[in-house]
């Protein structure tokens, strides 16, 4: 009995399937080794627990947490300050630079200024922030939307004048207004683009975050972090620093989940 040829389509989606398997194969594999090793070295004494522990001890620590219900605690503050810190930074930044775009005087205005404040050290500027908004989640956020703010503008605008300008003198053609060329084309041209600096955004706030909790939080990821560190716990460290991985982790793949479904609606209504 003949089995059916596969069509080039098909067997492009094979080998795309194929292809994907091999990379997450070989993404676990790297863990595991290097999970492996570290144990390893550890226990042999080639590397110093001390300094750097050793996966099973972090495991346990891990355990206990849990249990106990702590670690969800902090978990659940750090989650609220970051996502509250690149929402707020990057609608904001959005807008700020929809402004720009649609101002050429603002833009010629304010771009000396944005350049300097995206060259100064936000992290540094940390401890002046937590003065000036207070102590608690509402000084971690404005660290938060403060790293995240200005790159957001400067991306969005870059994006916004970059777009299509036979489009844009086709629609100005058609006596679009200003305001039908944003909603109908900058912005929509933008939404991968836009998707791109949330992305960017997840990773800057959980730095803010984490700068801020060093700071001033008594709660939180960072908390964990520096508190470990101070009393030479280097368990709860290590620990720290692999939930915060885990949780940045989960952030960035929702939003590539919410990336994917945009790309195939996109692609279903071209079709």
């Amino acid at each position: 009995m003949k089995t059916k040829s596969l069509t080039p389509y098909e067997k492009f989606l094979k080998n795309k399937k194929k292809e994907k398997r091999a990379i997450v194969f070989w993404q676990i594999f790297i863990l595991i080794l290097f999970l492996i090793l570290w144990e390893v070295l550890a226990r042999v004494n080639v590397i110093d627990t001390f300094l750097f522990s050793k996966p099973t001890d972090i495991h346990v620590l891990f355990t206990r947490y849990v249990q106990s219900g702590e670690l969800f605690k902090h978990i659940g503050i750090s989650v609220l300050e970051t996502v509250l810190g690149f929402t707020i930074g990057t609608v904001l930044g959005i807008l700020i630079a929809i402004m720009l775009w649609w101002s050429k005087t603002a833009a010629k205005i304010l771009d000396p200024f944005l350049v300097v404040l995206n060259a100064l050290p936000k992290t540094a500027l940390a401890p002046i922030l937590i003065v000036w908004a207070g102590a608690g989640i509402k000084g971690i956020v404005v660290i938060a939307v403060t790293i995240s703010l200005v790159t957001t503008i400067l991306s969005a605008y870059n994006y916004f004048i970059n777009a299509d300008e036979e489009k844009i003198k086709m629609l100005q053609s058609f006596g679009a207004t200003k305001g039908q060329i944003l909603t109908k084309l900058i912005l929509p041209s933008n939404i991968g683009n836009i998707i791109n600096i949330v992305k960017i955004n997840i990773g800057m706030s959980w730095v803010g975050v984490i700068v801020g909790e060093f700071l001033v939080s008594r709660y939180g990821i960072g908390y964990l972090i520096v508190y470990g560190g101070q009393v030479f716990k280097l368990d709860l460290v290590m620990m720290g620093v692999v939930v915060l991985a885990v949780c940045a982790l989960i952030m960035y793949q929702v939003i590539n989940v919410i990336e994917k479904l945009y790309k195939e609606r996109r692609n279903l209504e071209n079709n």
